[in-house]
Formats: structure tokens, sequence, C-alpha cells
């Protein structure tokens, strides 16, 4: 049996699928398909203020140059403006990093919900929906090559192809 993904509630074999304790064999699912949903809203607003949190120090620190020039008051104010706003605008740095991965993990896990359904038995079935992308990602493509090297090859006619070799005479072979 060849494992195609594995994690705590997914598992994707050679023979089955199993979501959450339910096996779905490969022999039974005729069709597997995927849908996205709406865009949420909540991921968006969360990367905007990843973004405005990025952006305030910066924004903070050339409106404190501005108004140190502005403010036509001795060099050493002005100076002492200027290096504080300095100061804030460097204030970004250390905190760029983690905001940065933040705003990447939330790319890699997508902003709509993904479902993953199969035709078994008969009837469409829901398997998977997760806001993950990546992960949708991976387990989808587990689907796919379980599938694919699952379904013996099928002939232009519909009914499955029969193994050929030297010296085998073919489906369509005439003697």
């Amino acid at each position: 049996m060849i494992t195609y993904y594995d994690d705590r509630s997914v598992q994707v074999t050679s023979a089955a699928i199993r979501v959450d304790g339910r096996a779905f064999p490969l022999a039974e699912i005729g069709l597997v398909w995927h849908r996205r949903g709406d865009r949420s809203w909540r991921v968006l607003a969360g990367r905007g203020a990843i973004g405005a949190a990025l952006a305030g120090p910066l924004v903070a620190a050339v409106g404190g140059i501005a108004v140190a020039v502005r403010l036509h008051r001795s060099p050493t104010v002005t100076i002492a403006i200027v290096g504080a706003s300095v100061l804030v605008g460097l204030a970004v740095g250390p905190v760029a990093d983690f905001l940065f991965d933040r705003l990447d993990r939330s790319w890699d896990r997508g902003s709509r919900q993904r479902e993953l359904w199969v035709r078994w038995q008969g009837r469409p079935v829901l398997l998977l929906s997760t806001g993950d992308a990546l992960r949708f990602g991976r387990i989808y493509r587990a689907v796919q090559r379980a599938m694919e090297n699952a379904a013996p090859p099928r002939r232009p006619g519909g009914s499955p192809a029969r193994a050929t070799g030297p010296g085998t005479p073919g489906p369509d072979s005439r003697r």
C-alpha cells in the first residue's frame, strides 16, 4: 500500500481515502472535484492590518520630519525631532520580519474556503472543507495521484485496456 498523504485527520493511500475516521475505498469513487467558497473578508482585513502595522511607523517618521522642518525652531529642536522620527521609523525593522512572516503565511493559507468532493457509491459526498489553501492543494494532488494509479488504463472505447507485450496479441489483433 502506498501512502500519498497523511496528517492528523486525512490519509490518502493507494486503497482508500480516510477523512476524520471515515474510509472511502478508491474502487467506489467515481469522480473527484473541488469548489472554492466566497472570499473571507476577515482574512483580507487581517492582511490590511499587517500592511498598516508595517507602514505606520514609517509614515509617523516622515510626518515627524515634515513637522520638524515646518516648525522653524532652533537647530537643536529640529535635530531632536528629526532624530526621534528616525528612531520611530527604525522601530519597524525588528517587527517587520515577524509581520512579513505572518503576511506570507496568510497568502499560503488563502482567503477562501476550499471543498473536496467525490462521487462515492453514486452520490456526491463532501470529503473535506478547509481554509488552508496549501494543505488543500497537497491533499487534492494526493487524491489525484491515488486515483490515477488506482484506475486501470482505458481504451478509447471505454473498456479497460489489457496488458500487451512482446509475443502477446493485443486486444484488437486478428489471427
